[in-house]
């Protein structure tokens, strides 16, 4: 008997191990958490608390994707008989959210036409040819965009526009526009994008302040958001070690 229970403990305390471990690759929190999981099976049980537990709003993102996924599979059938631009655009939001950004750019090109004034299809085609490295398609997309509202989507729209123009090489007006936007946006996105383009015009001391700009937030930020701002603290620490190289 006590074999048999010190073999469902060991197998419990393997389980909590592998839960803490499988998040701590996605998640990626701070080192010292990997090595309190592998001494004990405590120090897993204390990271699922601190970490998973809390992390919990985050993860009910990834049970949308099953609904997505379906409503993606009907769209697709449905413009096959009504290939209307109302349908295409959900389509298109669809993708975007799932990050399949060149099927989403397709879907809007399709959803977009003469008639379209509203912004946000341009602006969400022009976040698409971004992230599929079209800079040029992208400002076409983003300038008509911020010139009807400059603080379009709290003023990512033209944070989004400056690094396009910076990645075209129009470095004036990149510039003109990060410093615009830096006056009243502290996303780390923004701040981020802005120190890679003082890095490209080798000013390295301010693109090492923007980028310490960043990290310096998480003194001040409430854990779930410091969970959600990982992704930049990362990217920001990985361009202070480059610079720094």
């Amino acid at each position: 008997m006590g074999s048999l229970l010190f073999f469902a403990f060991s197998w419990w305390a393997i389980l909590l191990r592998v839960v803490a471990i499988v998040h701590f690759i996605r998640r990626r929190p701070d080192f010292f958490w990997l090595w309190i999981i592998l001494i004990h099976w405590l120090g897993a049980l204390v990271y699922i608390a601190v970490e998973v537990i809390p992390d919990a709003g985050l993860m009910r993102q990834s049970f949308k994707v099953f609904p997505r996924r379906k409503r993606i599979r009907e769209l697709e059938l449905a413009i096959l008989d009504n290939p209307s631009a109302g349908n295409y655009e959900e389509l298109a939001d669809l993708y975007f959210e799932e990050g399949s950004f060149g099927r989403a750019r397709q879907a809007y090109d399709r959803a977009i036409s003469s008639r379209t004034d509203s912004p946000d299809p341009f602006y969400r085609r022009g976040i698409a040819e971004i992230e599929l490295g079209d800079f040029s398609a992208a400002i076409a997309d983003l300038e008509p965009v911020v010139a009807k509202d400059p603080k379009y989507d709290f003023q990512r729209a033209a944070a989004l526009l400056a690094h396009a123009y910076a990645n075209v090489g129009l470095a004036s007006k990149a510039e003109a526009l990060f410093q615009e936007v830096t006056k009243v946006s502290t996303s780390s996105e923004t701040y981020y994008n802005y120190a890679c383009f003082l890095a490209s015009q080798k000013r390295t001391e301010e693109a090492r302040d923007w980028a310490q700009r960043i990290l310096a937030k998480k003194g001040t930020m409430p854990g779930y958001l410091r969970r959600r701002e990982r992704p930049w603290f990362r990217k920001a620490n990985a361009l202070l070690r480059r610079l720094s190289a």
